[in-house]
């Protein structure tokens, strides 16, 4: 517990305390925003149909885009992609909820929640990117390494469960609109002061290495079987995510109780982020592979009963004991794609793995739905284990990379935030 806690001591050491907290309610909209905009759309049209296909245009911005921003960070540096995705994003959500109020027909409100994904920001991956960076550039070892992505991920997890619950209590109070607002002026402020911390300059693009028959050209990936295998363990993810919401949304409608399914959602949140933050207490000898194998096991596992599970206390208890599954396997498999690709490429393949996550989510909460409808809760829950089994198959035949093999390059310290070199010798995985 000591040595987990000086650790985490260590990355803020690194990255100042500003940058976590600005990081963190830069990336809260990202979660307000999907969900904010399904209950806008849904109470303005009072059509369910619409606010999918209106949510579907804002996921698929984000999956098709999110790439694309995070090749352009890497070639042109973090800070003018963000700020110019930040003011984009904040303007899209804006025109989303007058578009919303004011009664736009369908397409062309579709298109402009396309744009609003389309221009998320990517603070969670960008985030990421820099704090592994600051990391490697201060020679820590994969201990503080292990730790950022930690940290990260208990970041990633409490703004996916406090989104929603923000949107909800603004609709309670108020309406879905005052959400989607608080979501635009979030992003336009802490996603330009996210932009503009000075540790934006440890992830800016490193001058173009002269092209030998031995240095591959553009920053390639060293390992893409694992990151393509990561890519698909993560779609899977999204997938049990999507099935799991849709079946706790099926099973509590049906026992009469619908608005306790954001509550036994952000139940799964708090224990996934609790045990993300836990991950960083495991040694460094206790290597990638077997913890993406151990994760995904403990996710069938544990997702099994929610195929015999009919009433709510029980749902609270699985889903729940669910929850110490997800972020373990999550902050390994972006742990994962770290140690696979040159940093040179790191925020496009982060970027990709996130979208990943997005795209498993969203097709799997469609069919699941379909699913539940016809089969009852347990149709959309047999998705969720079926996601499950897949994504254990891929751990176990994934190749796994022993030790990093490419190196970071200079140090970058932040004024007036030192931290003590660290052995950065590369140990087994």
């Amino acid at each position: 517990m000591v040595g987990t806690v000086a650790s985490y001591r260590r990355v803020i050491a690194l990255t100042g305390p500003l940058l976590p907290l600005v990081s963190f309610l830069a990336r809260l909209p990202v979660a307000m925003t999907q969900f904010g905009s399904v209950l806008l759309v849904a109470e303005t049209s009072g059509s369910l149909a619409t606010a999918g296909i209106v949510g579907g245009g804002l996921s698929a911005g984000q999956v098709l885009c999110g790439p694309v921003l995070g090749r352009l960070a890497d070639r042109h540096g973090q800070r003018p992609v963000v700020l110019a995705a930040a003011a984009v994003n904040a303007v899209a959500t804006a025109a989303l909820v007058a578009g919303a109020l004011g009664g736009l027909p369908t397409v062309p409100l579709t298109a402009i929640g396309a744009v609003a994904g389309a221009s998320v920001p990517l603070v969670g991956p960008l985030a990421r990117t820099r704090s592994v960076a600051l990391a490697h550039r201060s020679g820590a070892g994969e201990d503080v390494v292990g730790a950022v992505h930690s940290l990260e991920g208990t970041l990633d997890e409490v703004s996916f469960v406090l989104g929603p619950a923000l949107v909800g209590l603004a609709a309670l109070a108020a309406h879905p609109a005052v959400a989607l607002g608080l979501a635009a002026a979030l992003v336009a402020v802490f996603g330009t002061a996210f932009a503009l911390h000075p540790t934006a300059e440890a992830a800016a693009p490193a001058p173009a290495p002269v092209s030998t028959p031995q240095a591959p050209r553009g920053g390639r990936v060293r390992h893409p079987g694992v990151v393509y295998a990561v890519r698909g363990s993560l779609l899977l993810q999204g997938a049990m995510f999507g099935a799991c919401q849709a079946g706790i949304a099926a099973l509590t409608a049906r026992l009469g109780v619908p608005g306790q399914a954001g509550t036994v959602y952000a139940a799964m949140g708090v224990v996934s982020a609790a045990a993300g933050l836990a991950l960083g207490a495991l040694p460094a000898r206790i290597g990638l592979r077997l913890r993406w194998r151990a994760a995904t096991a403990a996710a069938l596992l544990l997702s099994v009963p929610l195929l015999f599970t009919h009433t709510l206390v029980p749902l609270y208890a699985v889903v729940t004991v669910l929850g110490a599954a997800y972020a373990p396997h999550l902050i390994t498999a972006f742990s994962l794609t770290e140690r696979a690709v040159e940093p040179a490429r790191l925020a496009e393949a982060t970027a990709y793995a996130a979208s990943a996550l997005v795209a498993g989510q969203a097709l799997a909460l469609a069919v699941s739905g379909r699913l539940a409808e016809a089969y009852g809760p347990a149709g959309a829950f047999a998705v969720a284990v079926g996601a499950a089994a897949a994504a254990l198959l891929i751990a176990l035949g994934a190749r796994v990379p022993a030790a990093r093999t490419h190196t970071a390059g200079r140090a970058f310290v932040p004024a007036r935030r030192t931290a003590p070199p660290q052995d950065a010798s590369p140990r087994p995985a």
